[in-house]
């Protein structure tokens, strides 16, 4: 492969993986209109982001199968193209009932590209790379979150939320005439690959059983979940509590973002002189730490706007070193149901991200501590499962250092 054409391969994959994200940071400041568009409360405008979270833990589901049944690029067509038509469906929402079916059904066509690009890269990328090629995937998928709220926040003030979705609309199409035209199918369509039911839940839990894949995969779902809470309980917390515009929301979401973006990047010189395994203790020591005294801060009242950013950014910085050595650590294993266990692996991330998104829009406290608190109880558990997992993997696939061992 030329350094053009892997350049070409990593932003495309890179591009698939943060549609995804994309559609949820781009309205986020929009919220509070669409709460007064739909004469509700901005609680329950966070349910159409809770219902964007069901819909991707789900479609991971239905699209690993498929991606191992016919190869790569003709569920991702149908995902895509499943995405556009809600995403449009989405600009004519008459109601908040309408918006919040709609983004279940869009997020079962958007994550279709999240589940074929990390397939994609275990797929075409050597084992020993899988760390790194995850971390440059987060690099582009970091600008997301830069960019996607503050052009939110600026298309909701000088025009109005239904804007978004256009824009969305557009984008979906460009990433699909790159797939089309730019990437190539990186796996053989399996005809021998059953689509019946329990052959597709005896692929899931084989993959399951690996105690790599387990302890990994539920560890980064754990820590990741905090992510979660505070994407859907920034709104509240920064636009509600704190008051600032939804101008300001976005280039404060902008700004958090560096931490997730710089310490992925970070990652890649950690590897150099430390194993994933050893980074994702560290890492996850750190984010422990940091929600056991945000929680205990946003109870007694000692964070302020600016205190809050800063314990938000730590937590943020934490994720960003854990996600890419949990990802590649859990696929490492894997080489001819990746999909599989892709798609396993994704359903975990983010059904345990729906569940911590929807947590909080149950609680309409005027503080950060229904966002603290769920995001230190996410990371005590990721750390336990990690301590206690971590005994039962007998012969590790390591994916850090360049060296491959094992399997």
């Amino acid at each position: 492969m030329t350094k053009q054409r892997y350049f070409f391969t990593i932003l495309i994959l890179g591009s698939l993986t943060a549609l995804g994200p994309f559609s949820i940071d781009m309205y986020l400041p929009g919220f509070p209109a669409i709460a007064r568009s739909f004469h509700t409360t901005t609680a329950q405008v966070s349910l159409s982001l809770s219902s964007f979270f069901v819909g991707i833990s789900v479609g991971q589901l239905l699209y690993g199968p498929l991606l191992d049944r016919f190869g790569r690029k003709k569920p991702l067509y149908v995902g895509l193209t499943l995405y556009i038509i809600t995403s449009i469906g989405c600009y004519f929402s008459t109601s908040i009932e309408m918006l919040i079916l709609l983004r279940f059904i869009q997020a079962v066509g958007s994550c279709a590209a999240g589940v074929a690009s990390m397939a994609m890269v275990r797929d075409i990328f050597p084992v020993k790379d899988n760390a790194k090629i995850f971390a440059f995937l987060i690099l582009i998928l970091g600008a997301s979150p830069m960019i996607a709220p503050t052009v939110g926040g600026y298309v909701t003030a000088v025009w109005s939320w239904h804007i978004i979705f256009i824009i969305l609309t557009g984008l979906a199409v460009l990433i699909l005439l790159a797939v089309i035209f730019g990437l190539p199918e990186s796996y053989k369509p399996d005809p021998t690959y059953s689509l019946k039911p329990k052959p597709i839940v005896n692929s899931f839990l084989l993959v399951f059983k690996e105690p790599q894949f387990y302890t990994y995969a539920l560890t980064g779902s754990f820590a990741f979940a905090g992510l979660f809470v505070y994407v859907s309980g920034s709104p509240l917390v920064f636009m509600e509590v704190f008051k600032v515009s939804s101008k300001t929301f976005g280039w404060i979401f902008a700004g958090l973002s560096i931490g997730f973006i710089g310490s992925s990047q970070v990652n890649n010189l950690l590897l150099k002189k430390f194993k994933s395994e050893q980074i994702i203790f560290a890492a996850l020591a750190v984010q422990l730490i940091t929600t056991l005294i945000f929680i205990v801060g946003a109870i007694n009242g000692w964070f302020g706007l600016a205190g809050t950013i800063f314990m938000i950014f730590i937590l943020l910085c934490c994720v960003g070193t854990t996600s890419p050595n949990a990802s590649a650590l859990s696929l490492a294993p894997f080489a001819k149901n990746a999909g599989t266990a892709s798609a396993l692996m994704g359903a975990m991330q983010l059904g345990l991200g729906a569940l911590a998104s929807f947590s909080v829009s149950f609680f309409d406290s005027r503080s950060a501590v229904p966002m603290a608190g769920i995001m230190m109880g996410s990371t005590l558990i990721a750390f336990f499962i990690l301590v206690i997992g971590r005994r039962m993997i007998k012969q590790p696939v390591e994916s850090s250092g360049g060296v491959v061992v094992g399997h």
